[in-house]
């Protein structure tokens, strides 16, 4: 009897092991059909797409004269999902810096802490290589947006529709110089 208690203690206990494996980053994995990394990665990518072979875009570079300027500010999460807005953000700068189309400068989060740093150098580096002040790049356009959702229930199906909007703002004029819009819908059943 003991050792039959034993068997099943044991199996019992491997029957509820875990198992863990790595995988590539890349791979596109939908457990649960809410908003995922996925999701993030391929909204980025196509809506920069999107900006950067935009008529508009392209008149206001061209306009210019040189690269445009940009800094990302914000995109509100509208949907009832827990999105990391911080995180989603981030996918954009990385596609917009990437690009080699537009300069990339520091959102205010970021632009606070590189003030700071200058403003200890001038204290406590040597004046030869200390960082100047007055020599920040100047953002030509602002990119900011939301994100929200709809969503339909019947029985045990479920379709969530995901809409990004971004809006790309000229900095000096306040006009919009684009204006975009991208969708990902994903049907659950369970």
């Amino acid at each position: 009897m003991n050792k039959v208690l034993t068997l099943f203690a044991v199996l019992l206990l491997l029957s509820c092991s875990r198992s863990v494996t790595r995988i590539d980053p890349a791979t596109e994995i939908d457990l649960s059909g809410r908003w995922n990394d996925t999701d993030s990665r391929r909204v980025a990518d196509q809506m920069i797409h999107d900006l950067f072979q935009s008529n508009q875009f392209k008149k206001y570079a061209e306009t210019l004269g040189r690269k445009p300027v940009l800094v990302m500010s914000t995109i509100k999460n509208k949907t009832s999902e827990h999105i990391d807005a911080a995180n989603y953000i981030k996918k954009f700068e990385i596609v917009i810096h990437n690009s080699g189309i537009a300069e990339l400068v520091e959102s205010e989060e970021f632009r606070d802490k590189v003030r700071k740093e200058r403003a200890e150098q001038q204290d406590f580096a040597d004046p030869a290589t200390a960082a100047r002040w007055g020599k920040e790049l100047g953002a030509d356009l602002i990119l900011f947006g939301e994100m929200t959702s709809e969503s339909d229930v019947y029985q045990k199906k479920r379709v969530v529709n995901y809409i990004t909007t971004l809006f790309l703002t000229d900095v000096e004029t306040n006009r919009r110089v684009w204006y975009g819009q991208h969708e990902i819908k994903k049907l659950v059943k369970n």
